[in-house]
């Protein structure tokens, strides 16, 4: 569970919180196994036993003072009293991981249903027919990496819905007719096609016939003999009727949620835009009207056309079925309707623009051998003086309570921020000793699979079994106080400034457009440099120095806000905020919305700002960063550079390297290894790509060089150099102290 927040000391009242120009607020990545200094928390049980604040609910914790017969809330003050059991408990030593550490990870008692729950992990693919050969190979060797341990069932969706069965001795295929124009039922319910205990199989006895299921399917352009008229039928009809068959896998599946399953996944890989019956989408919006209409096409294309999939996720939640959308397409699919029924249901959404380089099969297969959490409840509270804002990340705030989150599925890896305000003016009393604390509780289940469980005696046990066990985290964090305005810019963790600044733009650029995203970025970067300029003045005040004559765009005092600039003008520069007209597709605007909106501080960093190093030779490092420019390569006389954009990496060779030098870099060098460490911890696989400069076209790398004044040589007034960039943002910064 990593906590990081923006600023280290927090900001002691609302006029120095507001005079700093700095957004105030925390990432937490709640499943993470570690905190942010690499410590585990302490394991235990009895997570129901923790005494409770019988004021603001916090949990006793090692920051309240304790006496013999009560305990007072770090975070409220209130005097509790301690039950006989717990005064007896906590009267051994060592006897409650709560008295022993801040960060406590404790087994709650199972209630009833939970109980007697099957805890097999439940894996269906639903698998686009209306596609191609090469995407069929794709997905099939995706699936075929992929599948361990679980009970796992084959669907296929065109203008059909096919339900496998491959547990006899030959694959059957049994296919319901979607109907274009229905009301969300079926000519048959599926359960009376193919009972759910035929469909879904168990894996290790079935994995071969699994295979031979996958390898029958054919995309409908090759289907033939179906009787005349069909070919016509199908240019009539469009043919992926996505939404339906995902409306109806969803009730065939929630029929035995909480009896035969915990959490129930459906990996749905799609090759284009639903077009056909319920929860079709009109791709049309993506045509040239928007041009002639003179309108925002980004505002256009970003909102959902149709809340048909955000209440169908709704609808999964409900069913305990959690949603991946595995999109392989470069044809406009609208991802802006279609992402809730994946982001809101515990999802991910995944975007490849071919078959040819795709790394889905690697995605999957992390995606399933990583541990997840399911059934996630968290809520973080603060002390009296202040009390969280906005809470942004891929969630469900809860129907009745403030500040409570729900989490359907969860892995180590997905972060979620809050921001703050005081609950008053008064801010946090210079007089006491009381400093601010912050508590973050997450409950959670997990599937145990048999090997991870401790064997008693011989170890052999009727049948190895998958247990449920739920779980409550706590951590409880004290923050210190800035007493100035120089405390608080000393203390300022430029990751997570720009975490929460990409969480407010996403937003800013869904309700009223990219442009607007743009100069909520640009004005907050400007507010902020003129309130630092404003304090160093005050602070040099009697220098004499008239305005205006030094404006400090560098933040050369401050060593914890200089890589600000350079961030914002590397996120301006970013796909996420780049117009329409540049080239950027809708679709991979809001895959990148979903994927940056997800990330831990650190990856989003690399996302935004790519780290680029330089190597004398493939074993010998040569220098660790340097800035994204050309200049920089020219300055540089490495032969090989290496660049970490986080979804993307490039091995780089100089036009004017040594002939001799190996290339590729051969497996056992040091830049291999790092290459490698780098995809291991990675919650996506990165594309890999080697470019040898004067004999390929280094264009994918060059694009990264973004500090250039004509990144592109086309001298166009629009694509600013990092220097031309600091210059516009000086002029801003005087007009707005005037």
């Amino acid at each position: 569970m990593a906590l990081r927040a923006t600023v280290v000391r927090f900001p002691s009242d609302p006029d120095a919180q507001e005079s700093s120009g700095l957004p105030w607020g925390v990432t937490v990545t709640p499943f993470a196994s570690k905190d942010e200094n690499g410590n585990s928390p302490v394991y235990g049980s009895g997570g129901d036993l923790i005494p409770r604040c019988e004021n603001c609910w916090a949990y006793y914790n090692t920051y309240c003072d304790q006496d013999q017969w009560a305990w007072t809330c770090s975070l409220c003050g209130t005097l509790n009293g301690l039950s006989s059991e717990t005064i007896a408990r906590y009267s051994l030593p060592e006897s409650a991981p709560e008295n022993m550490s801040s960060f406590v990870d404790l087994e709650l008692p199972l209630e009833g249903s939970e109980e007697d729950m099957q805890a097999r992990p439940v894996y269906v693919a639903a698998i686009d027919l209306a596609s191609s050969e090469e995407f069929l190979e794709l997905t099939k060797s995706a699936l075929l990496a992929a599948l361990e341990g679980s009970l796992f069932g084959l669907a296929t969706f065109s203008h059909k819905l096919g339900l496998y069965d491959v547990q006899g001795p030959i694959p059957v295929v049994k296919n319901v007719f979607l109907p274009q124009d229905s009301d969300g039922t079926l000519p048959i319910e599926l359960e009376d096609a193919m009972p759910l205990f035929s469909f879904l199989a168990p894996v290790e006895t079935c994995k071969d016939r699994i295979a031979s299921a996958l390898e029958t399917l054919r995309p409908t352009s090759s289907w033939d003999g179906t009787g005349s008229g069909q070919g016509l039928d199908r240019i009539l009809l469009g043919g992926r009727g996505f939404g339906l068959a995902m409306e109806t896998l969803i009730s065939y599946l929630g029929s035995e949620h909480g009896n035969t399953f915990a959490l129930a996944r459906i990996f749905a890989f799609l090759s284009g835009p639903p077009d056909y019956g319920p929860g079709q989408l009109d791709t049309r919006r993506y045509g040239e009207q928007y041009a002639s209409k003179g309108e925002d096409a980004e505002l256009a294309l970003l909102p959902e056309q149709t809340p048909f999939y955000k209440d169908l996720a709704a609808v999964a939640v409900q069913a305990g079925v959690c949603i991946d959308i595995l999109a392989v397409t470069n044809e406009y699919t609208d991802l802006a309707s279609l992402k809730f029924l994946s982001i809101d249901s515990g999802g991910s959404l995944f975007l490849y623009p071919n078959t040819d380089d795709s790394t889905l099969p690697q995605d999957m297969y992390r995606m399933l051998s990583r541990p997840y959490a399911f059934n996630c409840i968290m809520r973080l509270r603060t002390s009296s003086e202040f009390k969280p804002g906005n809470s942004y990340g891929h969630f469900f705030p809860d129907p009745q309570y403030e500040n409570v989150q729900h989490v359907i599925c969860c892995d180590s890896y997905a972060t979620y921020a809050y921001d703050f305000d005081f609950e008053n003016n008064h801010g946090f009393s210079r007089h006491t000793s009381e400093l601010p604390m912050l508590q973050l509780a997450f409950q959670y289940t997990v599937v145990v699979s048999p090997q991870e469980l401790p064997t008693s005696g011989s170890g052999l046990t009727s049948r190895s079994k998958y247990t449920i066990k739920r779980r409550l985290r706590i951590r409880t964090m004290q923050f210190g106080v800035a007493h100035n305005i120089n405390e608080l810019y000393d203390s300022v963790e430029h990751e997570v400034v720009l975490s929460i600044l990409v969480h407010k733009v996403i937003l800013a650029s869904l309700s009223e457009g990219v442009r607007e995203g743009r100069m909520l970025l640009h004005d907050w970067l400007v507010i902020l440099t003129a309130q630092y300029n404003d304090a160093c003045k005050t602070v040099a005040n009697g220098y004499g120095s008239s305005i205006g004559s030094l404006i400090d765009v560098t933040f050369s005092q401050c060593p914890q806000l200089q890589p600000l600039p350079r961030l914002v003008f590397a996120l301006l520069r970013n796909p996420l905020l780049r117009f329409h007209e540049e080239g950027i597709h809708p679709d991979y605007r809001i895959y990148l919305q979903c994927l940056f909106s997800g990330l831990e501080p650190s990856s989003l960093h690399r996302a935004i700002y790519p780290l680029l190093t330089s190597y004398a030779t493939p074993d010998k490092l040569a220098y660790p960063r340097h800035s994204l420019s050309r200049a920089a390569l020219l300055t540089s006389e490495s032969p090989i550079f290496f660049l970490d954009a986080f979804t993307t990496l490039i091995v780089f060779y100089s036009s004017t390297a040594d002939p001799t030098l190996p290339y590729p870099p051969p497996h056992d060098c040091l830049l291999r290894t790092t290459i490698n460490k780098l995809k291991q911890e990675r919650s996506m696989t990165p594309r890999l790509m080697f470019i040898r400069g004067g004999q390929e076209d280094p264009t994918p790398f060059e694009n990264y060089l973004i500090e250039e004044q004509d990144v592109d040589g086309s001298g166009f007034a629009s694509v600013m150099g990092f220097v031309s960039f600091l210059e516009e943002v000086s002029q801003s910064v005087l007009e707005y102290m005037k």
